[in-house]
């Protein structure tokens, strides 16, 4: 019998979720970062500190929500995780003082995994069926740069609007009130794409068949003895870290290519619209070639984007250089984080324990979000303003992209057939 997908509009809904939940955490800061740093009053590792509390509860909540997702269906859970977000972009608004603003991102670390994580990756397996692996995840991965890049230009068109005067000769209160219209916004489109959510994403009889009545130690001792899962833990923790290092590419282009902060916003935003465009042409792609060796080349394009920026040869006079390495780096990266989930099914790791390995890959594979951010925030504010740093951070991007590549490699040589 023919294998039937649940419906478009249900992978557009997942879409349209996977990203909307990250915009108050992390698009936003990543696209307005010097404008986020100066009017919360922190520096670079302060802000990295509020992403470690992040991580931390992060990591609690991949193991906990992992098996949650197994028993039950995603529509509610990801339509509660949205709103339970929304709420914590009001509080933002208040610009609170730095222990208020870790408890902040303490919460979101709970609402955006607990709830949301394992179901938004289930769901995608099931769209995508057993042969339709790399388009449900590339288009998922691309889906949702797409959406982040819409947010991220409607938010520096909001920005630039309510900024009473040109950006160069703004106030710190003229560009708060600016920004604290891009929060709400923000907050109140979150709270509509969870209504969506709630009452359009509708599951169908086979997203009913792989769920399971309860979890037990056999479920997670059978998911641990699977190599694939211990092989994602390190693809995914090393091209993650690579993802967290992107979101200093819009202050390089303040602080070494000397642009403004408009234009440093729009090099971010350039990063947002190439993130869908690797994540379709992924999808397009990964079927008809093999999904494994994809992977691995991934890592070979971000290591060179890594060494291109480590190297120091990229200055302001040289913005096409500049410019190309940004598409070669983000290519790498955005391609891996399309991939990295794609080749579950290659890996052997069954439908009904993807909740509970999700869980177990995510503990490992999304440290990154408590010692990214402190680690690159250090690096910078050891030679604040300066090429340096920069430098520093992509040297360590490249040891990551290197030892990525060398996992995704056995992976290619052990399920890739």
């Amino acid at each position: 019998m023919k294998e039937t997908k649940p419906s478009w509009l249900y992978l557009l809904l997942l879409i349209l979720s996977g990203e909307a939940i990250f915009i108050l955490p992390f698009v936003l800061p990543r696209v307005f970062r010097p404008t986020v740093l100066d009017v919360l009053e922190v520096d670079n590792v302060e802000l990295g500190l509020c992403f470690s509390v992040y991580g931390l509860v992060a990591m609690v909540s991949y193991i906990l929500g992992g098996p949650l997702a197994d028993k039950y269906q995603p529509r509610k859970l990801i339509a509660i995780a949205l709103w339970m977000t929304a709420l914590g972009g009001f509080l933002f608004a208040q610009y609170p003082d730095l222990w208020m603003l870790q408890i902040l991102y303490g919460w979101w670390g709970f609402t955006t995994i607990f709830l949301f994580w394992a179901p938004m990756i289930k769901a995608t397996r099931i769209w995508g069926g057993s042969d339709s692996q790399g388009k449900a995840f590339g288009f998922l991965d691309g889906g949702r740069g797409l959406t982040g890049a819409l947010f991220s230009l409607l938010g520096v068109v909001v920005f630039s609007f309510f900024l009473s005067e040109s950006l160069d000769m703004a106030s710190l209160d003229s560009r708060k009130e600016a920004f604290t219209y891009v929060l709400y916004l923000s907050s109140l489109i979150i709270i509509l794409v969870g209504i969506l959510v709630w009452f359009f994403m509708k599951t169908d009889k086979r997203g009913e068949k792989v769920t399971l009545e309860r979890i037990s130690w056999n479920e997670i001792k059978q998911v641990l003895q699977l190599p694939s899962v211990w092989l994602l833990m390190v693809i995914i923790l090393c091209g993650y870290v690579g993802y967290k290092i992107t979101d200093i590419i819009s202050q390089y282009a303040e602080e070494v290519m000397l642009y403004n902060q408009v234009d440093s916003a729009k090099v971010g935003t350039l990063l947002q619209f190439l993130r869908p465009a690797t994540g379709i042409l992924v999808g397009l792609i990964a079927d008809k070639l093999k999904i494994t060796w994809l992977l691995f080349m991934s890592f070979v394009l971000t290591l060179i984007g890594g060494v291109l920026f480590a190297s120091g040869v990229i200055a302001p006079t040289t913005t096409l250089l500049f410019f190309m390495s940004v598409v070669v780096i983000a290519a790498g990266v955005y391609a891996i984080r399309a991939l990295y989930f794609g080749v579950m099914q290659v890996g052997k790791i069954p439908m009904t324990l993807t909740g509970t390995a999700v869980g177990l890959i995510s503990l490992i594979g999304y440290t990154p979000d408590v010692f990214a951010g402190p680690a690159y925030g250090m690096l910078l504010d050891a030679h604040p303003g300066e090429e340096l740093g920069h430098q520093h951070v992509f040297w360590m991007l490249s040891a990551f992209a290197f030892v990525g590549g060398l996992a995704a490699w056995v992976y290619q040589r052990k399920y890739g057939r």
